[in-house]
């Protein structure tokens, strides 16, 4: 399988009633395509579509802005798209080309090509961000499709800058990410990425050494790049769980391993503990450890409870504390979190008491038949 790929998905139920709604309101659709790096392949893959939009499916798209680096492989795929001449403007003696948003508004076409999201306008302009522009172009019923990094969404500045030691100061609210119609990854393996940039596809040779000893370190662009998969990943699970609660959908869809570990005042959980996050690593699932609070605990319930809060918090396991009937918030709280596999303890309860109060194990196998549950066995810890 080829080394350069990109990972696009097909429209959800979600992304088809946010596309209605839009209609509704005559809002243009936004297309992103998101990468991790400069030469990645964003700009291309976005003027590829262009042209099958426009040659073989007859759309009117056009280029509001391009920015190709001189880069002749992405240079070709422009075609016959129609461009939209520049709008110049003067700061400082100096004159500058940016995005001439009210031409774009007035040709009006159905979709527009915007490159660089992130792009700060030269000072003068009418709007701040380049990003801003954009929403103006939607708000008139045209749709966009645009380019950015990840590393230049705002709520990961102070991690960007822990991984390759640079602030970026040109950040896209992630909002604006967010409430896109549509996000595209284009992904290439950095090994690639890195004989792209030797051979000279992305910048001219005299800046190639500078860009391998900094920002295009290897380790820095497998960090940004699992970052990004992450990202696209949390998008579709959010549609996922919107599209099953808009269906009301109680069924558990085994997308993504999510393990609950159901602790116990009255016994150590220690070993429940300790078993869940083995399991979640083993699989690269996702933890959480569960307790369900139906009376006060004593002082030796508290001091139980006490180190196995100590020991979630060590293995960095998030800890929900519910209140009510055992059975019915671990079976709720599975439901709603779409929990794939529970961990639970053997019952201290003897006969008469789940006789009379019932066994929550019992419960739990009845009513989760799609959920995996493990009974572990006692531990010898005091």
């Amino acid at each position: 399988m080829s080394a350069d790929h990109s990972i696009d998905r097909r429209p959800t139920p979600e992304e088809i009633l946010k596309k209605v709604k839009r209609e509704e309101r005559k809002q243009g659709r936004l297309k992103i395509f998101l990468g991790f790096a400069a030469g990645v392949g964003k700009t291309f893959e976005m003027l590829s579509e262009a042209n099958r939009r426009k040659n073989q499916r007859g759309q009117d798209v056009i280029i509001g802005y391009v920015e190709t680096h001189g880069r002749q492989g992405t240079s070709s795929q422009i075609g016959d798209l129609e461009l939209i001449p520049r709008k110049k403007v003067e700061y400082r003696g100096t004159t500058f080309e940016e995005m001439d948003t009210d031409a774009i508004i007035a040709r009006k076409p159905q979709w527009v090509l915007v490159d660089e999201l992130a792009h700060t306008n030269v000072p003068g302009s009418v709007r701040e961000k380049r990003w801003q522009d954009v929403l103006v172009i939607l708000d008139a019923g045209i749709n966009v499709a645009t380019t950015m990094n990840v590393q230049h969404l705002e709520s990961l500045n102070d991690t960007i800058h822990d991984i390759t030691g640079i602030w970026v100061r040109e950040t896209v609210p992630d909002r604006v990410v967010k409430e896109a119609d549509e996000v595209k990854m284009v992904d290439i393996t950095p090994r690639s990425l890195i004989h792209r940039l030797e051979r000279g596809d992305i910048y001219k040779a005299e800046k190639v050494p500078q860009a391998l000893s900094n920002f295009f370190r290897e380790g820095n662009l497998s960090a940004l790049r699992e970052i990004a998969l992450r990202e696209i990943a949390q998008d579709v699970d959010e549609e996922v769980t919107n599209y099953r609660k808009e269906k009301h959908i109680v069924e558990q869809w085994a997308t993504h391993d999510r393990i609950m570990v159901c602790v116990s005042p009255d016994k150590s959980s220690l070993r429940l503990i300790r078993r869940g996050w083995r399991i979640a690593n083993r699989l690269h699932g996702d933890i959480v450890a569960i307790y369900v609070e139906n009376h006060p605990p004593s002082e030796a319930e508290q001091d139980v409870l006490r180190n196995d809060f100590s020991l979630a918090d060590r293995l960095k396991i998030p800890m929900v504390t519910l209140h009510g009937d055992v059975a019915t918030g671990i079976i709720r709280y599975a439901r709603e979190n779409r929990i794939t596999q529970i961990i639970v303890g053997h019952s201290n309860r003897t006969r008469w008491q789940e006789f009379v109060h019932g066994s929550i194990i019992y419960r739990l196998t009845q009513e989760l038949r799609a959920i995996d549950i493990l009974i572990v066995a006692e531990s010898e810890e005091k």
